[in-house]
């Protein structure tokens, strides 16, 4: 059930939108249509009032045939009229309170007029008439008629309201009033208008969270940059006050980590080369000795440490050394790293990967795919080189032919001075540097490098850069 649930703060708010934007809709549209259906009946009330009045102050004066032929003459389908001597609503009972009302109402303000009693009722329709579409009707109609012509069968179906009135003479009047009908609140007409508004907002919805939670994409892009690249360039601290306050507070974070962490690669690089100085006398004094299996113990223990100490420099000078980054052909510098292995190959396939462009400091990617390919030819004998693109992404795969690394420790292989071969041999075991310096390489030019053991055996890595624009 989780993952079919949004999963980013924006889509949260915009969904929160949507449903309250469709809730007040909702609401919105049954107020309107409550308060229309009540305004219609007092409507509906008012007008059999009025015609209730105008037809007894017509027919009051004169006698039982007059007002039957009067009667005759106003007959219609719609507002049916007749006078006879029993009333059309038999019962005396209203059938609300409201009928009731009017029915008070009409037998006081038609009492000068000699009406003693007043009947209402509801009735449903009685027929079923046709309404005109587009095309039943003249296309020379004007609107104005075509709506007339609408809205009177509407008002042919719709229900009705009878009143029965009671003369002084015991004659009665009784007359129909259609109810006005409602008509829908979401039309053909109206429905563009509302999605046409919905849409708006929505979309305005969109780019209002888009702005609000821009600041939390450009930060976590930020954050992202100086997990990869600590020497990355700092954020423009430009916006609203509160954007610039936390680019400030970011870009504060890179300068205090940078210095925190070149203080401690130059304490490493200070510290191996001052101990260059007291090896160099221990290895003077040592040719001194004669030779014995102490003396070439010593020799060898001096040169493990002299070893250490250079690789410490060199890790220390690459993390900490300035470089300008430039665009690169990366096949070029392939091939001129490949030239320098006799174990290394270079796929006949790869051919035409040439003229792709990176992005990238040349001697740091140079160091960078010499480590990785050193590694292949060291642990696995011969390396297999391709270069490959994929969209914007340039693939560098080498393979070789050794054992592979555990699955498990495939990660753990880009530590600092992590070594699988856990032999003294400094000629076999290495130092556990040169993945940790390649890695930081690409990942300060924007890429990755990825381990994994092929199928057909041995590792592969693969080093993936950004194509340049």
């Amino acid at each position: 059930m989780r993952r079919l649930l949004p999963q980013t703060l924006p889509v949260w708010v915009l969904l929160i939108v949507i449903a309250g934007l469709m809730i007040s809709q909702i609401a919105t549209l049954y107020i309107v249509s409550h308060d229309r259906d009540a305004a219609n009946d007092i409507v509906d009330l008012y007008r059999l009032n009025d015609r209730a009045y105008s037809l007894v102050q017509l027919m009051h004066d004169a006698t039982p045939d007059e007002r039957k032929a009067t009667a005759s003459g106003l007959f219609n389908d719609t507002y049916a009229l007749t006078v006879s001597d029993t009333p059309a609503v038999t019962s005396s009972i209203a059938g609300d309170d409201q009928l009731a009302e009017l029915e008070d109402i009409l037998v006081s303000r038609l009492s000068k007029f000699g009406v003693t009693d007043a009947r209402v009722r509801r009735d449903p329709a009685t027929q079923e008439a046709d309404v005109p579409d587009g095309e039943q009707v003249n296309k020379d109609v004007g609107q104005v008629e075509r709506d007339l012509l609408v809205l009177s069968a509407n008002f042919a179906q719709s229900d009705k309201l009878t009143a029965s009135l009671r003369f002084a003479d015991g004659q009665w009047l009784n007359f129909t009033e259609p109810i006005t009908p409602a008509g829908p609140i979401l039309s053909i007409n109206s429905l563009p208008l509302y999605s046409l508004i919905a849409g708006l907002v929505v979309v305005m919805s969109i780019w209002s969270l888009r702005r609000l939670t821009a600041p939390y994409r450009m930060m976590e892009k930020a954050v992202t940059r100086i997990g990869n690249d600590l020497k990355s360039p700092p954020m423009a601290e430009t916006g609203s006050r509160e954007i610039r306050a936390a680019a400030k507070a970011v870009n504060a974070m890179q300068m205090r980590l940078r210095d925190y962490v070149e203080d401690r690669e130059q304490l490493a690089a200070a510290l191996a080369h001052d101990l260059r100085t007291p090896l160099t006398r221990m290895r003077l004094r040592l040719e001194l000795l004669r030779k014995s299996a102490a003396r070439e113990a010593l020799a060898h223990d001096l040169a493990d440490i002299e070893s250490i100490a250079s690789s410490v420099i060199d890790f220390a000078k690459f993390e900490v050394t300035e470089e300008k980054a430039e665009r690169i052909d990366f096949w070029s510098l392939v091939e001129s790293v490949a030239d320098g292995f006799g174990d290394a190959s270079i796929d006949d396939d790869a051919a035409p990967s040439r003229g792709l462009i990176c992005i990238a400091r040349p001697v740091a990617l140079r160091r960078c795919i010499t480590n990785l390919v050193q590694n292949a030819v060291t642990y696995g004998k011969t390396a297999h080189i391709g270069v490959q693109r994929s969209g914007n992404t340039i693939t560098l795969s080498i393979r070789d032919e050794g054992p592979g690394i555990p699955q498990a420790k495939l990660n753990t292989v880009f530590g600092s001075f992590v070594r699988l071969e856990q032999s003294r041999n400094r000629e076999t075991g290495g130092l556990g540097l040169g993945l940790t310096i390649a890695r930081n390489i690409a990942r300060g030019a924007g890429g990755e490098i990825i381990l994994s053991n092929h199928p057909d055996g041995g590792l592969l890595t693969e080093l993936r850069l950004p194509l340049a624009a």
